[in-house]
C-alpha cells in the first residue's frame, strides 16, 4: 500500500505545476499602463510580454545617446581659429566672436553663454575669447586670441 500511495503522491506533485501553467488569468490594464507600454505575443505560447517604452522629449542633447556617435564632441578647441571679434564695450553680452573650424571650414558665430559641443563661451574680450571646457566631469578655462596685429610702416 505504501508503494501505491507514493506513486499517487508523485503523480499529484508532477501534475500540480502543469495545471497552474495551463491557463493564466488575464489582468485588467489601466489607461496609463496601456498608453506607456506596448504588448507583444510570444510565438511559443499565449503569453503576453509587456515592455516599457521611453521617448526623450527634453531640451538639449539626449543624455542616453553616445557622444561618440552623435558628433556632439566636435568642434575641438584645437580645431578652432579665432577670425574676428565684434566687441560692444557698452554691453559686453552683445559681443560676437567669429570662429572657423580648420578641419571642415565651418564658421561659428558665438556670443557669451553659447555652447559648441563641450565648449561654453564664458567671456568675449576685445582681442580674445574665453571658453569653459567640460571634460570627464571637470571644467577648465581656455583662451583663444586673435593673431597679433601687424603694424604698417
Amino acid at each position: 500500500m505504501s508503494v501505491r500511495l507514493a506513486l499517487v503522491l508523485a503523480a499529484l506533485c508532477a501534475a500540480a505545476p502543469l495545471a497552474a501553467q495551463a491557463k493564466p488569468q488575464p489582468r485588467a490594464k489601466s489607461a496609463g499602463a496601456a498608453r506607456d507600454t506596448t504588448a507583444r505575443t510570444d510565438s511559443a505560447g499565449g503569453t503576453t510580454l509587456v515592455r516599457e517604452v521611453y521617448s526623450y522629449e527634453g531640451g538639449g542633447r539626449d543624455p542616453f545617446v553616445s557622444l561618440l556617435r552623435s558628433g556632439d564632441i566636435r568642434p575641438l578647441l584645437s580645431d578652432l581659429r579665432l577670425v574676428g571679434i565684434y566687441y560692444d564695450s557698452r554691453y559686453p553680452a552683445r559681443s560676437v566672436a567669429v570662429l572657423r573650424d580648420v578641419t571642415n571650414a565651418k564658421i561659428y558665430r558665438v556670443k557669451p553663454a553659447s555652447i559648441l559641443g563641450r565648449l561654453k563661451v564664458t567671456t568675449i574680450r576685445p582681442r580674445e575669447i574665453v571658453f569653459t571646457v567640460q571634460e570627464f566631469g571637470f571644467e577648465r578655462q581656455e583662451t583663444l586670441s586673435l593673431a597679433k596685429q601687424e603694424v604698417s610702416p
